[in-house]
C-alpha cells in the first residue's frame, strides 16, 4: 500500500495533524477508538486549551522550542475551529476552556475535520515496526490478524508517551527515536499525585484547602487535596512536575493570611483561647486538629510570646513534607520529558537528521502547566507538522 503521510497515533496531535496535512494520509492507532484521553479528559468535559498558553507555560530543556508552534497556531485559532463546529464552551478558573457539553464533541469535530482533509483512519491496528528505504519508510502493521507494509514518504510519530498504561499508553515514540539516532531526555511522571509514608495523610483524606504550594524556586496557588495515599489537587499536580525524587516540597496553608498578625490578634483578644482551637478557625478542622497533634501544639494564647507565635506562623506557611514519591504514570496526566528537541526543527517538528520523519505531542520533550495547555501543545505542534508535509508536497 502507498500513502503519502502515515500518522502513528490517534489522539490529539495525531488528529490535528491528520486535517492539515494534505495528500493520500492514512492515521493508524491499536485503540478501538480515536482521542480516547480527549475522551475522558477534564471530567469528561475536556479542558482543551487555556487562554493564557505561552511559552512560559511549558517545561523543557530548551524553552525557546515550543515558541514557533505556539505562536503560529494558537488557543484563539483553536477556538475559532471549535465555533466553527457549534461546540459551545465556558472558561473555568485560570484561563481554563471546557466544552458546555460533552468532550465527545471534540474528538467528534477532530474527525470529522481529518475526514474533510481525506484522511484514512485504521483503528485496532498495531505498528510492528517502521524502516527508512529508498522510497522514504515502510510502516509494518498488524490489523485483523495479518501484517501489512505501508509505504510512505513521511511518518509522523504521534503515539504520545508512558502516562495512564490502561489506556494503552506505550513507550513507542521512544524507541522510534532511538531506531532513528535521536536522543532522549529522561522521562518521568507529571502532573501526578505525591505519596507519603503509609497512613501518613490518611485521617485527613478528602480534606481540601486552599494553598501555594512549592518545589525548588517554582510555586503554584491552588487547591490542594489530602488523600489515602498522600497529597493530590491542582498545586500538587502543578508542582510535580518541578519535584525531583528525595526532594521536600513547601506548602503554605494560609496564602491569603498573615497568621502572626491574625495569631497576635486572636492572643489579645481571647488569651484564654486553646492553640488548637484557634487554629480550627483558621484552617479546616480535621487539618487543625493534626497539626495539633503532629506539632505537639499545647497551652493557651495567652501562653505563647511573639517568637513561638512566629515560629508557628512560619510552619503554616513554610511547612516542608518530603514525598515518598508519585503515584506514577497510572494516574499521571502527561510524561515529562521524551524526544529531545535539539534533533527536531521548532519550525516543523520533522528530524534535523532523518528527512520525512517528525515527532509531535506529548512525546517530545515539550510539557505543559495542568489546565488545556498539553492539548494546545498537541494542537500546535500536530498543525506544524502538517502543514510542512503540505507545503513539501506543493
Amino acid at each position: 500500500m502507498q500513502y503519502d503521510t502515515v500518522i502513528l497515533g490517534a489522539g490529539a496531535a495525531g488528529l490535528m495533524a491528520a486535517a492539515h496535512t494534505g495528500g493520500r494520509v492514512l492515521v493508524v492507532d491499536h485503540a478501538k477508538a480515536a482521542g480516547e484521553k480527549i475522551r475522558i479528559s477534564g471530567g469528561g468535559r475536556c479542558n482543551f486549551t487555556n487562554m493564557h498558553a505561552s511559552p512560559a507555560s511549558f517545561i523543557s530543556h530548551n524553552h525557546h522550542f515550543c515558541k514557533s508552534a505556539l505562536k503560529r497556531y494558537t488557543q484563539w485559532d483553536f477556538l475559532d475551529l471549535v465555533a466553527r463546529h457549534a461546540i459551545a464552551w465556558h472558561e473555568k478558573t485560570l484561563g481554563q476552556l471546557f466544552c458546555d457539553g460533552s468532550a465527545k464533541q471534540i474528538v467528534a469535530m477532530l474527525l470529522a475535520e481529518m475526514k474533510a482533509a481525506g484522511a484514512d483512519l485504521w483503528l485496532s491496528t498495531s505498528v510492528l515496526g517502521v524502516a527508512q528505504d529508498a522510497a522514504g519508510f515502510s510502516v509494518t502493521l498488524e490489523r485483523e490478524g495479518r501484517q501489512v507494509v505501508v509505504q510512505t514518504a513521511h511518518v509522523i510519530v504521534a503515539t504520545g508517551g508512558k502516562s495512564i498504561p490502561k489506556m494503552g499508553a506505550t513507550g513507542l515514540a521512544y524507541d522510534i527515536a532511538r531506531q532513528f539516532g535521536h536522543a532522549l531526555t529522561d522521562t518521568r511522571p507529571a502532573l501526578v499525585p505525591l505519596t507519603f509514608q503509609p497512613d501518613r495523610f490518611a485521617p485527613l483524606a478528602g480534606v481540601a484547602l486552599p494553598v501555594t504550594a512549592q518545589s525548588h524556586d517554582t510555586s503554584f496557588a491552588e487547591a490542594m487535596l489530602f488523600t489515602h495515599r498522600g497529597l493530590s489537587g491542582p498545586a500538587i499536580l502543578q508542582i510535580s512536575s518541578y519535584w525531583t525524587e528525595g526532594d521536600s516540597i513547601r506548602v503554605n496553608l494560609l496564602p491569603d493570611t498573615d497568621p502572626y498578625e491574625a495569631l497576635r490578634a486572636q492572643r489579645q483578644a481571647s488569651g484564654r483561647r486553646q492553640l488548637g482551637t484557634v487554629l480550627s478557625q483558621m484552617l479546616p478542622a480535621r487539618l487543625a486538629d493534626h497539626l495539633a497533634a503532629d506539632w505537639a501544639l499545647a497551652g493557651n494564647l495567652a501562653d505563647q510570646n511573639d517568637t513561638k507565635l512566629r515560629a508557628l506562623a512560619d510552619r503554616l506557611t513554610g511547612w516542608e513534607l518530603l514525598p515518598t514519591g508519585s503515584e506514577g504514570y497510572r494516574t499521571a496526566e502527561v510524561t515529562l520529558g521524551g524526544v529531545d528537541t535539539d534533533g527536531l526543527s521548532s519550525q516543523s517538528m520533522m528530524s534535523k537528521t532523518v528527512p520525512g520523519l517528525y515527532f509531535i505531542g506529548e512525546a517530545v520533550d515539550v510539557t505543559g502547566w495542568l489546565g488545556g495547555y498539553n492539548f494546545q501543545w498537541a494542537w500546535s505542534s500536530g498543525v506544524a507538522a502538517g502543514r510542512d508535509i503540505a507545503a513539501l508536497m506543493g
